[in-house]
C-alpha cells in the first residue's frame, strides 16, 4: 500500500490517469481524508469527497448542494451574469427547472419504450459484432464498442446511417479526449457542429415529426410544452456525449476487467444469466463517469470538515464504488455480487442517470452475444488509456478472437 503526501495529491493531472483511475490514491483519501480539499492555481479549490455515504447524502440534498450555481463540470466556466437556465445542459440544472425539462426529455427513457427495443437492440448488436468476426482481430473499443454504443441512439435520433454515426462519434471525441483538447478551439467547434446537425435534423422532418425519440422530443406535450431549438440541441449534445461515449467506455472497460479477471470471463461464458447481478457488478468496476461536481448553498459540515456556502464539491463515484465500508472485497471483481449499491448510474436524486435503463440492456446483450460468439477472445496488446480526469476510459484496445462467419446475410451475399 502505497501513500503520498496529501498535498500532492492531483486529480487534474492527465498523468494521475495514465493507467486508469488511481485507486490506491482514493483509499488513502477514504481512510485519512474523505472531505480533502483539493488546490488548483487558477481556479477555485473544490472538496474531493470519496466515500459513498457522502457522495449519496450530497446527491440527493439537491437544495444544499447544487448543480446549476456552478455547473456539473470542474472544467465548467462560471455562470454569465444573467443565469438563463434556457441555455443550460440538464446536467447543470436544480429543480423545478431540471424537472420540467426532464419530464419534456424523459418518456423515451421510461421501461415500456426501452424494453421494446430490445429485439432491434440485438440485432445491431449482431450487425456491429458480423462486421469483425471473420477477421479474428480489431480494436475492441473502435470497431466494437464505438459502433455499437451509438448506433441505438442513432437509429432513436432519425440518423441510422453509416456515415452520420461516425461523423457524430468523431465529434465526441473531440469533447471527451484530452489529446483532442489541446486545440484550444476544438471543442467549441465541435459543439457548434453538433448544435448544427441536430437543427438539420428536426428540420429535415418538419412538420411530420414521427414516432421515434426524435420525434417525441419534437412534439409538443398535452400542456402545450415543447422543447425550445435550443433545449433540444443541448439536449442531442447530452445525448450523443453522455449517453453515448459513457456507454462506450462501460463496455471498453467491462472487456478489460474481464481481460484482467479471467476466471469471471469463464464463468460468464458457462453462464451468461450472471449478466442479472453481473450488469452492476461491471457499472461498479468500471464507473466510466468518475466525477460530477456540486456547490454548497449553505454552510454545512461533511466528515468533519466546514464546508461554507459556495464551496465546490467533486462527487468521485468511481472512488465510492471501491469504498471498503459498503462493499466486502470491494478491488474484487465478482459477477454474482449482491447486494451491489453502486453508484455507476449516479447516487439517486434528481440526476440520476436518464439512459440507465438502456445502458443496461446494451451492456447485457453485448456480453451475452461476445460470451458465446467470442468466448476466447483476449487482449492481443497493451491499452491506450484516455487519461482523463472525467472520463475513465481507453482510446483503443487490440483483440484477437477464432474467426467466425457472420450470422446476418450480407447484400448481395
Amino acid at each position: 500500500m502505497i501513500s503520498v503526501a496529501l498535498m500532492d495529491i492531483d486529480l487534474l493531472s492527465p498523468q494521475t490517469f495514465r493507467t486508469g483511475p488511481p485507486f490506491e490514491t482514493f483509499a488513502q483519501l477514504r481512510r485519512e481524508a474523505p472531505a480533502f480539499l483539493h488546490r488548483r492555481p487558477d481556479r477555485p479549490p473544490f472538496w474531493v469527497l470519496t466515500r459513498s455515504e457522502y457522495i449519496v447524502r450530497v446527491s440527493r440534498d439537491w437544495s444544499s448542494y447544487s448543480s446549476q450555481s456552478n455547473g456539473a463540470l470542474l472544467d465548467e466556466q462560471p455562470p454569465p451574469l444573467v443565469d438563463d437556465a434556457s441555455q443550460r445542459s440538464l446536467v447543470s440544472l436544480d429543480p423545478p427547472e431540471h424537472t420540467a425539462l426532464r419530464a419534456l426529455v424523459g418518456e423515451g427513457f421510461r421501461p415500456g419504450p426501452v424494453d421494446l427495443l430490445a429485439h432491434r437492440v440485438r440485432t445491431l448488436c449482431t450487425v456491429a459484432l458480423d462486421r469483425v468476426c471473420e477477421r479474428g482481430e480489431c480494436d475492441f473499443v473502435r470497431d466494437i464498442a464505438a459502433e455499437f454504443s451509438l448506433a441505438p441512439l442513432a437509429e432513436m435520433l432519425g440518423f441510422p446511417d453509416a456515415g452520420d454515426r461516425h461523423y457524430i462519434h468523431r465529434l465526441t471525441e473531440i469533447l471527451s479526449d484530452p489529446l483532442e483538447l489541446m486545440s484550444p478551439d476544438a471543442p467549441i467547434r465541435a459543439t457548434l457542429d453538433i448544435f448544427q446537425f441536430a437543427h438539420d435534423l428536426t428540420r429535415s422532418r418538419g412538420e411530420d415529426a414521427g414516432d421515434d425519440l426524435l420525434g417525441l422530443l419534437m412534439r409538443p406535450r398535452e400542456t402545450g410544452q415543447r422543447l425550445t431549438p435550443r433545449q433540444f440541441e443541448l439536449f442531442f449534445l447530452l445525448l450523443v456525449t453522455a449517453g453515448h461515449m459513457t456507454t462506450q467506455q462501460l463496455m471498453s472497460g467491462a472487456m478489460l476487467a474481464f481481460f484482467e479477471n479471467p476466471g469471471q470471463w469463464q464463468r460468464l461464458v458457462a453462464n451468461p444469466a450472471l449478466l442479472g447481478t453481473g450488469v452492476d457488478e461491471l457499472a461498479r468496476w468500471v464507473s466510466p463517469v468518475m466525477q460530477f461536481q456540486r456547490t454548497a448553498t449553505r454552510d454545512a459540515e461533511i466528515a468533519g470538515q466546514p464546508i461554507a456556502k459556495g464551496d465546490r464539491l467533486a462527487l468521485y463515484y468511481v472512488a465510492a464504488n471501491r469504498d471498503e465500508t459498503v462493499f466486502g472485497d470491494a478491488d474484487r471483481l465478482d459477477l454474482a455480487r449482491a447486494p451491489n449499491d453502486h453508484v455507476g448510474f449516479g447516487a439517486g436524486g434528481p440526476h440520476h442517470c436518464l439512459g440507465e435503463r438502456l445502458a443496461r440492456l446494451q451492456i447485457r446483450t453485448l456480453f451475452e452475444e461476445l460470451a458465446q460468439r467470442m468466448p476466447d477472445i483476449e487482449l492481443a496488446g497493451p491499452p491506450d488509456y484516455l487519461c482523463s480526469a472525467f472520463l475513465n476510459g481507453i482510446r483503443s484496445m487490440p483483440v484477437r478472437f477464432t474467426p467466425t462467419p457472420p450470422l446476418r446475410q450480407r447484400p448481395g451475399g
